[in-house]
C-alpha cells in the first residue's frame, strides 16, 4: 500500500479563539491530502475535469481523537483501502509531525461523475480504475 504524506502547518485562520483547530479545517486538509495522492500518481484533477471526470465525496467518516493547535506541524497520510469498481475509499490520518500523536482518522468514499451531465458513472473510468485497483492489490499482498 502506497501512503502519500502531505505536510501542513496550523495557521491562525485554522483555529478558534482558543488556538484550537476548528473541526472544518481538518476536512480541507483531507482534501489536500487526496489531491496530493492523485497528483503523485500523475492525475491532475483539472486534467481529469477536462476529460469530463470529477470526483465528489459521497461518504465521510471522521473520528476526532485529539485537537491540533496553532503552529502545530501536521502530516496528512493518505492511502486507498477499498475499491469496488464504482467507488474508492481513502483512509486518512492527520497527526503531529513531531510526536506522531493522532488528531483524526477518516474514511472518505469518492465516486466519479460526468462533469457535464452531473451523472454518476456506472463504473469508475478506466484511467482511474487501474490505479485504484493496483493500490488495493498492494494492500492485500502485504
Amino acid at each position: 500500500m502506497a501512503v502519500n504524506v502531505f505536510r501542513q502547518k496550523v495557521y491562525y485562520s485554522d483555529t478558534d479563539a482558543y488556538g484550537v483547530v476548528w473541526h472544518g479545517a481538518y476536512l480541507r486538509w483531507l482534501e489536500m491530502g487526496r489531491v496530493d495522492w492523485c497528483e503523485e500518481r500523475g492525475y491532475n484533477l483539472i486534467e481529469l475535469e477536462n476529460q469530463n471526470i470529477v470526483l465528489p465525496v459521497v461518504n465521510l467518516n471522521v473520528r476526532y481523537k485529539s485537537s491540533a493547535r496553532l503552529n502545530d506541524d501536521l502530516i496528512i497520510e493518505t492511502s486507498v483501502t477499498k475499491f469496488n469498481g464504482l467507488s474508492v475509499t481513502f483512509y486518512q490520518v492527520i497527526k503531529s509531525f513531531d510526536s506522531k500523536k493522532v488528531f483524526i482518522e477518516a474514511e472518505v468514499e469518492v465516486v466519479a461523475i460526468s462533469k457535464d451531465a452531473g451523472k454518476l458513472y456506472r463504473r469508475m473510468p478506466q484511467i482511474l480504475a487501474d490505479v485504484f485497483k493496483k493500490e488495493v492489490e498492494c494492500l492485500l499482498s502485504v
